[in-house]
């Protein structure tokens, strides 16, 4: 079964435009979330396969909707919350 990041072959998605000299991050959040998924990886909280599993969980209207390091960080929130590190209500800020 296919799920939405698996688009090879799809049509009627607008071509990718590259940025010359495009910055590795265009905001501060998305360095934090770079680490902080390199952290939980290295602490053993999950692998780099349960990691890009969660991503390919996503809802496709949300995942089509989503920049890619809001992708990366739903996915660590989501292995946070599967992994009982943190519990929704944290997540939610409750």
């Amino acid at each position: 079964m296919s799920r939405i990041n698996d688009v090879g072959g799809m049509v009627g998605f607008p071509p990718i435009v590259e940025e010359p000299d495009e910055p590795a991050f265009h905001a501060d959040w998305e360095a934090h979330v770079v680490a902080l998924n390199a952290a939980m990886i290295r602490r053993g909280v999950y692998n780099l396969d349960e990691f890009r599993d969660a991503i390919e969980r996503i809802p496709p209207d949300q995942y089509l909707a989503a920049s890619y390091y809001e992708k990366w960080l739903r996915a660590i929130t989501t292995l946070l919350a599967e992994k009982g590190v943190v519990t929704p209500a944290e997540l939610a800020g409750a």
